[in-house]
């Protein structure tokens, strides 16, 4: 199985390309973003790209993937709604778009979250951006489109949040780990979403939208 992957160097990412690299039936992971990877490996092709709205100068090189996992993404704390929009719904659309076009026979995982908003209303704004993106990426012509929404997730081997403020909050909480785990409905690991979009790429799942619950019971 060859995958492309989006934000390979955010926590979820991170998560991700473990699994990718620990899985014997990936054989190729071609990772694009804007910063370099930490990891190094046989299996890893790497593309950094500046403009990630722009892919057409790799459109060549994106042809012939079975899978997308989509890990990119940005927090909405303090942003303005058209702004979240712009780099949360226009650019995964573009991106996604592209590739419906070029392997229309590929599955592609998107890394929403809980409490996203289908209806595309509510008071959240992330909530019913994520839900525009969610709606917009089923309708495009992949072989099949996921939607991923974990809640909580703990990062394990080593793997850290980009954000200050996130790295915080999982060391506070580190410690209730036990504790936490005990609620799978709402908790997950980047361990467990990593191992699930593989499963899921490589068999499929009855539903297309999936929470916290049903990554874990996937991964």
């Amino acid at each position: 199985m060859k995958i492309i992957l989006f934000g390979g160097t955010g926590m979820v990412g991170q998560g991700v390309l473990r699994e990718c690299l620990l899985d014997p039936d990936v054989e190729k992971v071609l990772s694009i973003g804007r910063s370099r990877l930490k990891q190094v490996d046989a299996k890893i092709e790497e593309i950094i790209q500046r403009n990630l709205f722009d892919l057409s100068n790799l459109e060549s090189r994106l042809v012939g993937y079975d899978a997308c996992f989509f890990t990119l993404g940005v927090s909405a704390f303090g942003m303005a709604e058209a702004d979240y929009t712009h780099l949360t719904y226009d650019l995964t659309l573009s991106i996604a778009t592209m590739l419906a076009r070029i392997n229309p026979a590929m599955t592609f995982i998107y890394v929403s979250g809980a409490g996203t908003n289908s209806s595309e209303s509510g008071r959240a704004m992330w909530a019913r951006v994520k839900g525009r993106t969610e709606n917009a990426l089923l309708k495009l012509p992949f072989r099949k489109a996921y939607m991923f929404r974990p809640g909580f997730i703990q990062p394990l081997h080593g793997i850290t949040s980009k954000t200050g403020w996130y790295r915080a909050i999982y060391a506070v909480l580190a410690p209730l780990s036990p504790l936490l785990n005990r609620f799978p409905g709402y908790v997950t690991t980047t361990e467990q979403v990593g191992r699930a979009m593989l499963a899921v790429a490589k068999k499929g799942y009855p539903k297309r939208v999936l929470e916290s619950a049903d990554v874990n019971a996937t991964g």
